[in-house]
């Protein structure tokens, strides 16, 4: 397999957009210092063709497939219809932590385009006509494109999410994606992560453990990699070690003030010995580099092991200046916490009944409240890269399930980066992480599968459970969190006590019957996997939807209340860290939940306002205005110039969203107008229902219209609603307002042609790039 280097060219650091020039750097990242000559001590050459081989025997034919056999020790057939599918039970799949970097085959076919591979972890009961039919386009997403001919050809292919070692216990490959074609298979390698880096050269990318991922330098026993640095007044090296492997391994920070040995040789003080001698999870560590305050020394990070070329993770390795005052009255620390599902109107602070949010109305009171924020989408995985880029999602280019957000966007996460932050992502879903490329500027990423209870969405806990100790290790250095909790996402079921808090117990069992037996009844295949049933499923299920859908509510108002608690439990840390006044914590959410308010459950289906008014809260003590209530619509697009402006940085010239200083400020403020979608995709499948449906709308401080472009029998083409008495948009009052739809159709169009225009390309082409930069890029994982 074809080599990347993963060594990286020098990129100075600003300190930032304020003080660049006038400064040293708050920080000084090693990942971005690192040279080829960085790393000396070359632990060898590379291991070539790295891999585990797998057997050509055993393989079943699927469906489309005929004639499959192993002749002349290749593995043959033919396919019938498309797709032709074969399938392995690999009962000697590794069970390890290690994740598979690609899958490497070697083979020819007559005809086609496209080759795929899936993977499925199931232990028993695995049938694959039923996999392959319950899950349309998946495991089908691994694809790979196949040139038909009579010669042997290698094609790599790496899975577009993290799949681990164990999730391969059983294989299926698609040769071809025509019938009628003849394939032949020579070989079949997995390439696991840990082959994958012993046979590159050492050096910067991106890397996780335990689905916790660092902007990483990569090194192999006996190698050590030198820095010649100039020391901030209080610095500290802040870095996370770890391994790929189960033998011991040993990690040394050094530092070389210019004295030679008698040897001749630089003599090394050494600061800081670890030994890790169990693989696949991070250990956070520090030095102190107080001794060499203000002085040019060589900092030294060396590896060794008994084992040959062990490989050793540096995670996230950083000088910063510990107590730098900041600029005026820019905070510290910048924590947003992105709700996930969560309903403007079922928080005490926006006017609920229910005792579901008393430490989030707290942050109201003693902040600035909005009273009429959009969200530009209505589900997770085009709301977060809008609100992450300042970008519409027509702009942005992330409409679909396996969008990227393309390298060239900068994210709100990389402006606080460069300007030497420490920055922090917590997901709570797939879709807020590496996958849409949301990895950007993050020091470090806690992915979703990194939770313990993969069946469960309440991550509040256990992610402020990670933040505690991380806020207390950053206590003295400027610091952005992006914090994405899950707890009012379905299931809806909380854990005690909250799963009692607003349903009666006696209720629990029948209700959950109910929600297994009502899936029959749903037609839409995503939406039978969510259990998330119409009104029409319900009543033909028999059902009373009204009593349905009110447990429902109760589950997801405990859901509410128990995320609340560790919102809490948060912010009494900040204050007892001395944290509180230097903390800016922006609370909001990235769409709301229908419950039949339109007929359906879920969310992404549409932009009412159950999905798309949003709670917008700023706190911060002492530069906060407290108890102030702002009514003019905002957008979520508005929150990354907001929080730019706050910590006194520059804004990139290309975003969409306006700064939210003024009317913290009460301070002048245009009329403007705030705009939603529900967008047609090419391949709806992924995306939430209805998928004949098209929608947008646009909000001014007196009225809401909805243009639905593309629409089911029935449903008129525009709609109008009262945006302040009608919050969700039950009353359509078009017919009797021709001129109000008329001219907020005006600037729904007019918005729509600009977005479009914008438009970023979905990758940059190579030549457009210097080379070096490519390589940056491609290593950290924001190119494919």
């Amino acid at each position: 397999m074809p080599r990347t280097a993963l060594s990286l060219p020098i990129v100075m650091i600003a300190a930032s957009c304020r003080s660049a020039g006038t400064a040293p750097p708050m920080s000084l990242r090693l990942t971005e210092l690192a040279t080829p000559t960085s790393i000396v001590s070359q632990a060898g050459k590379p291991v070539d063709n790295p891999g585990t081989l797998l057997p050509l025997t055993g393989w079943e034919a699927g469906p489309g497939v005929t004639g499959l056999a192993v002749a002349d020790g290749k593995l043959t057939g033919r396919s019938t219809t498309a797709p032709p599918v074969i399938h392995l039970d690999w009962a000697a799949v590794p069970r390890t932590e290690d994740t598979v970097h690609s899958i490497v085959l070697r083979m020819k076919v007559s005809a086609g385009s496209q080759a795929a591979i899936g993977f499925s972890g199931e232990e028993t009961g695995f049938d694959l006509r039923k996999q392959i039919a319950d899950t349309k386009d998946w495991p089908w997403q691994t694809t790979g494109l196949i040139h038909p001919g009579d010669e042997l050809r290698t094609i790599e292919i790496a899975p577009p999410l993290t799949c681990l070692a164990r999730d391969l216990r059983h294989i299926m490959i698609r040769p071809t994606d025509v019938a009628g074609a003849a394939f032949t298979i020579e070989s079949i390698r997995v390439v696991f992560r840990e082959d994958y880096l012993k046979s590159i050269p050492s050096g910067v990318s991106w890397q996780g453990l335990s689905e916790i991922y660092h902007e990483t330098l990569v090194t192999r026993s006996p190698e050590v990699a030198r820095f010649k640095l100039k020391m901030p007044q209080r610095p500290v090296l802040d870095f996370s070690i770890g391994t790929v492997e189960d033998t011991p391994v040993t990690f040394r920070v050094g530092a070389i003030v210019g004295e030679t040995s008698q040897f001749g040789e630089p003599a090394v003080a050494q600061l800081f010995t670890r030994t890790v001698t169990k693989g696949h999870r991070w250990e956070r560590a520090g030095v102190d580099l107080t001794p060499f305050s203000g002085r040019k020394i060589t900092l030294t990070l060396s590896l060794t092991s008994e084992t040959p070329a062990a490989v050793g993770l540096w995670g996230s390795p950083v000088v910063r200046d510990r107590g730098r005052p900041m600029e005026g009255d820019a905070p510290q620390g910048v924590i947003l916490v992105w709700a996930d599902t969560l309903r403007r109107d079922h928080l005490g602070a926006y006017g609920y009944k229910r005792p579901t949010s008393p430490n989030i109305d707290k942050l109201a009171a003693e902040g600035t409240a909005f009273d009429a924020c959009v969200g530009q989408a209505t589900w997770t995985k085009v709301a977060t890269p809008a609100m992450m880029s300042s970008l519409y999602p027509a702009t942005n280019g992330v409409r679909e399930f396996f969008d990227r957000l393309p390298a060239s966007v900068t994210t709100l996460a990389e402006i606080y980066q460069r300007a030497g932050y420490a920055t922090l992502s917590y997901s709570s879903i797939l879709f807020t992480g590496q996958m849409t490329n949301l990895h950007q500027g993050f020091d470090e990423l806690h992915e979703s599968g990194s939770l313990p209870d993969q069946k469960s969405s309440k991550t509040a806990r256990e992610y402020v459970d990670r933040l505690l100790p991380w806020l207390e290790a950053h206590r003295d250095v400027p610091f952005f969190v992006f914090l994405h909790v899950s707890d009012p996402h379905d299931p809806f079921k909380p854990y005690a006590p909250y799963d009692t808090m607003f349903n009666d117990p006696a209720k629990a069992a029948s209700h959950e019957r109910a929600m297994e037996s009502v899936k029959r009844f749903i037609a839409d295949p995503l939406m039978k996997a969510f259990g998330m049933p119409s009104r029409a499923e319900l009543v033909k299920a028999g059902l009373d939807a009204d009593l349905y859908t009110a447990l429902n509510e109760g589950w997801y108002d405990g859901s509410i209340r128990g995320m609340d608690a560790e919102i809490g439990r948060l912010t009494e840390r900040l204050d007892a860290l001395g944290l509180a006044q230097k903390t800016l914590i922006v609370f909001t959410a990235d769409h709301g939940e229908e419950f039949l308010e339109h007929g359906r459950s879920f969310h992404g289906q549409s932009v009412y306002g159950e999905l798309n008014n949003l709670p917008l809260i700023f706190h911060r003590p002492g530069s906060v205005p407290a108890g102030r209530r702002v009514a003019q619509p905002v957008e979520s697009i508005d929150i990354m110039p907001t929080l730019i402006g706050m910590s006194g940085l520059a804004a990139p010239s290309e975003l969409q969203g306006t700064s939210l200083v003024p009317l913290l400020a009460a301070g002048s403020w245009a009329p403007r107008f705030a705009f939603s979608q529900k967008a047609e995709t090419k391949d709806g499948n992924d995306c939430p229902p209805p998928h004949d449906a098209q929608s947008f709308s646009v909000t001014d401080e007196a009225w809401k219209l909805i243009h639905n472009e593309q629409r089911a029998p029935g449903i008129p083409e525009f709609e109008l609603f009262d945006a302040v008495h009608d919050p969700l948009n039950l009353a359509n009052v078009a017919a009797a307002h021709p001129d109000v739809v008329e001219r907020l159709s005006r600037a729904l169009t007019s918005w729509k042609s600009k977005a479009d225009a914008a438009r970023v390309a979905a990758e940059q082409k190579e030549t457009d790039i210097k080379p070096e930069d490519l390589e940056r890029l491609r290593s950290l994982g924001y190119v494919r």
